[in-house]
């Protein structure tokens, strides 16, 4: 097992968007590596997190994952580290690839502000069909290696 796993995300679950992602993530998580933490639940308590500088309202405008090892990792690299960890590499690039993570560092805040109105238009459907897509395409890899047919 990494020595980093399992991360912990802590998500705004009151939000459909990010809601819907979140879990749309999990489900494709077989090796049990994310544990999903509601931030915005009216019992969580962010004490815990002080010495670090986090606080709940900080939760709230931006994903926060942490490792096992107390790290703290936040918003773009947060997606593009969740995204790898559960094997969906071509969302993984999006967030984090070398030209897509300039522009993705800009439009994420926004993205954060907006997130309630935005998961009204309908994207968090978006989210579930390419999150499926890629979860195809994992399987699809992960079965032909299996065969022996890899072209790792």
């Amino acid at each position: 097992m990494n020595e980093q796993y399992p991360l912990t995300v802590y998500f705004d679950a009151s939000c459909g968007l990010c809601h819907s992602e979140m879990m749309a993530i999990k489900i494709h998580d077989a090796a049990q590596r994310l544990i999903l933490v509601d931030c915005s639940a009216a019992e969580f308590d962010d004490t815990p997190f002080a010495a670090d500088g986090v606080t709940r309202e900080a939760m709230m405008h931006c994903l926060h994952v942490r490792n096992r090892q107390g790290e703290w990792i936040k918003g773009v690299a947060a997606f593009e580290l969740i995204y790898r960890t559960v094997g969906m590499s071509a969302i993984a690039n999006l967030w984090g690839g070398r030209y897509t993570r300039p522009l993705m560092e800009r439009v994420y805040p926004w993205v954060a502000r907006h997130r309630q109105f935005i998961s009204w238009t309908g994207m968090p459907l978006l989210f579930k069909l390419w999150g499926n897509c890629e979860a195809r395409r994992a399987f699809k890899r992960s079965r032909q290696c299996s065969e022996g047919q890899c072209s790792i």
